[in-house]
């Protein structure tokens, strides 16, 4: 499956902004889907995830409550709904994608760069 993200940008402190993914390649339901960060100078966290049938969600504990993942399967793309957005949310935001075989995500989005000034 090959995954394109986008919807990164500049945006200001307390601002909102949405990343989408659309996926191509396979059959898109199969998948579950996430979401991983990488700050400057840091190690990649995870973010948030979504189950095939967008029934489950996952948050990072920094993220609960400040973004929400969804899914839309017609579509074959997820977003991430970031809201109250912080300075250290700044980051590259890559998404991700699992099959129902493997233990951990194997396909992987070329990343969109949040910037979050204060």
């Amino acid at each position: 499956v090959q995954l394109q993200a986008s919807g990164g940008g500049l945006v200001q402190a307390g601002g909102s902004l949405r990343l989408s993914c659309t996926a191509s390649g396979h059959t898109f339901e199969s998948y579950t889907m996430a979401w991983f960060r990488q700050a400057p100078g840091k190690e990649r966290e995870f973010a948030a995830s979504i189950s095939r049938d967008g029934g489950t969600t996952y948050y990072a504990s920094s993220m609960k409550g400040r973004f929400t993942l969804s899914r839309d399967n017609a579509k074959n793309t997820v977003y991430l709904q970031m809201y109250s957005l912080k300075p250290e949310d700044t980051a590259v935001y890559y998404c991700a994608a699992r099959n129902r075989y493997a233990s951990e995500y194997d396909y992987w989005g070329q990343g969109t760069l949040v910037t979050v000034s204060s």
